[in-house]
């Protein structure tokens, strides 16, 4: 197994570049493409637990718009394979001062292209210069 083929990385990395993209602007059948589309597939969330594409549409469809700008900080992306996939980062958003988001997503490939099959968001209290060094220093979405 090749561990971050640079052709497979590439392809992840922009699959999660749309993801945070239609993510901030709250794109929802960009999101709704970006999952699998499947009972099995789960998000947990900050404040949810979300067993199955149908909980998760519902979720999306629901949510409001207002207020998910955030910055990206130390994002890891590592392929495994040709079609397995983890994306780690953490965020900010600048009405949680003190708090730091934390996502991680599990990605396949599928015949139709990439596809989130598990994801995970929680926020905890933020670490003073957690993420601000290196070359992995925020960046602004939104």
């Amino acid at each position: 197994m090749i561990i971050d083929d640079p052709a497979v990385k590439a392809e992840v990395e922009r699959a999660f570049a749309t993801y945070e993209a239609a993510l901030v602007s709250n794109d929802v059948a960009t999101l709704e493409r970006l999952f699998h589309d499947d009972p099995r597939t789960i998000r947990y969330g900050a404040a949810e637990n979300l067993y199955g594409m149908d909980a998760i549409r519902a979720f999306r469809r629901a949510r409001p718009s207002l207020g998910l700008a955030r910055d990206l900080a130390r994002t890891v992306i590592t392929t495994f394979g040709r079609d397995c996939a983890v994306a780690m980062t953490l965020f900010r958003r600048e009405g949680a001062p003190g708090r730091v988001g934390r996502q991680s997503q599990t990605w396949l490939r599928f015949p139709d292209g990439w596809k989130v099959v598990a994801a995970h968001v929680s926020v905890i209290d933020d670490a003073p210069g957690e993420g601000v060094s290196g070359p992995d220093a925020p960046t602004r979405t939104a």
